[in-house]
Parts: C-alpha cells; sequence; structure tokens
C-alpha cells in the first residue's frame, strides 16, 4: 500500500495560509523543548492533545518550520474530510470512526506512510478535550500502530491557548521527551507509557504557562501588536507627537509608562575614606 499523493501547489497554498491565520488571531505561537525533537527518527510519530480547532494548523505550522525536509500525513475523521475533500491533497487520509474498518485503515495507511520515511500526526484522544482534564484517555490506534512498525519513536507534542498581557492569545507548545517503542512491547504497556509521557509534557506546558513570562519559549510567528484601528493609530501619532518610542504591546506601553511616572531615586552617598584616618 503507497501513502496519500500530496500536491506541492495546495500544500503550500494551505501552510501559507496557516501563517496567516496565526498571525491574525495570536499574539504569538512559542515553543519550548525544541532540543527534544528526534528530527532524524524513523519511523516518527507525533501525538498530541485536541482541546481546539487550531490543532491541526498547530502541526501544519510545526511540520514546515521543525521538519522541512519530511514528508506529513495525518487521519481524519471520513465524514468530515468528505466536506474538505481539499485536504486530502496535504497528506490527510480518511478513517472511519469507532467503526472495525476504520481502526484497519488507520493502521494500515499509517504503517505505509511510516515505512515509506514519512512523519504520522494524531490527535490519539479522538475528540477534543480540556487541556486541564486528567487523566487523559486514548484510542487504541496509536499504541497498536506504534507496536506495528516497531522500532519507532513517539514524540508527545503539548497545546494550550491562553490569554496574557495582550489583546490576542498565545499559542503555546511544548515537545517533550520521545517515547522509543521496541519490537516485541505490548500495546498496552506501550498506551501506559504515551499517556504519561503526554500527561507529564502537558504539565510541563501548564507550569510555563502560569509564569506568564516568554522565557523559555522560542517565537515561530508574531501576530499583530497593539490593540489595532483608530485607536492604535491614535496611540501611534500621539507618541509621534511627543517625541516618545511608540510600544504597541500592552506590556512595553505598561513598562513605558511607569517609567515615566516613577520617582527619581536619590543618589546613593558613596563615603570615602579621608587622608590620615586610620
Amino acid at each position: 500500500m503507497q501513502p496519500p499523493v500530496i500536491s506541492r501547489f495546495v500544500l503550500a497554498f494551505f501552510r501559507n495560509t496557516a501563517r496567516r491565520y496565526f498571525r491574525r488571531h495570536f499574539h504569538a505561537v512559542r515553543l519550548s523543548g525544541a532540543d527534544q525533537l528526534a528530527a532524524q527518527a524513523k519511523p516518527l510519530l507525533v501525538y498530541a492533545n485536541h482541546s481546539s480547532w487550531w490543532d491541526p494548523m498547530v502541526a501544519t505550522l510545526l511540520a514546515e518550520q521543525l521538519l522541512p525536509g519530511r514528508r506529513h500525513y495525518a487521519p481524519m475523521d471520513a465524514a468530515s474530510l468528505e466536506r474538505y475533500r481539499i485536504l486530502k491533497k496535504i497528506g490527510i487520509f480518511p478513517v472511519e470512526m469507532a467503526t472495525a474498518r476504520g481502526a484497519v485503515q488507520f493502521l494500515r495507511t499509517g504503517e505505509a506512510v511510516l515505512r515509506s520515511g514519512g512523519v504520522l500526526w494524531v490527535t490519539p484522544e479522538g475528540r477534543f478535550v480540556d487541556a486541564r482534564e486528567r487523566p487523559r484517555s486514548f484510542k487504541p490506534g496509536l499504541a497498536g500502530l506504534a507496536v506495528r512498525v516497531a522500532p519507532c519513536t513517539v514524540q508527545p507534542l503539548a497545546i494550550e491557548y491562553v490569554f496574557w498581557d495582550e489583546r490576542l492569545p498565545e499559542c503555546l507548545l511544548r515537545l517533550g521527551k520521545p517515547v522509543q517503542v521496541a519490537a516485541g512491547e505490548s500495546a498496552e504497556a506501550v498506551e501506559a507509557r504515551l499517556v504519561a509521557a503526554l500527561e507529564g509534557t502537558m504539565d510541563e506546558l501548564r507550569e510555563l504557562a502560569l509564569t506568564r513570562s516568554n522565557a523559555g519559549f522560542t517565537v515561530l510567528e508574531r501576530g499583530a501588536l497593539g490593540v489595532g484601528g483608530a485607536y492604535g493609530l491614535g496611540k501611534r501619532l500621539w507618541a509621534a507627537l511627543r517625541g516618545q518610542p511608540y510600544a504597541a504591546e500592552h506590556t512595553a506601553a505598561a513598562a513605558v509608562a511607569q517609567a515615566a511616572v516613577a520617582p527619581r531615586p536619590e543618589p546613593i552617598a558613596i563615603p570615602t575614606e579621608e587622608h590620615g584616618n586610620a
């Protein structure tokens, strides 16, 4: 069996659309744990929690920026894919949900993808689940496929969408330590390790999100700054008239305002020795 055929033209169009969507709707897309990426591993599966419509866009962005030399594929509910048939041209393949036939479709196509050197992206929960829910629960397909193509590498990816200090939200991502699956392992044992790895990675991302700081993140995409519109234009003009730098970001603007009104500290007197003192 051959993996799905990917149209370079359609893929380039879709990737460009994803980048524009992130720039328009997010303050920034931030990645932590890039050093954990098993970029050269084959076979390689990437699996993530599934809390939003944006998750497939995240996979598209990461695939292009982190693994540009690889071909990328992902399963999708067959009924939904029929409504968006163009997605078949970018590596999305149909799977009938909650049926034995669908399980066979996933295993056969997934194996063909991985044996050909492609990267498979999966959201194993099979439904939208809040990022705070514990414990996580997976459909059996991911572990079954990993055992089928073992030895292989399975990379956990945690995703959160949060509001910090700006008008637009942050898209926060963290790659966890890869799970190595050896030949001969049982699907049950592998699934337990995969669930634990994703939960651990999500917990790490939650702690980073709670700091409300971009420290420890690499920016993959940056969106529009400030409030925009007539109000934003007025703020920009007012800053120019006053001869002050314009800080579009709310946090930066607050820092500039605070520095402008903060009282000057009193100079610190440094005692000096007088000649003749012992």
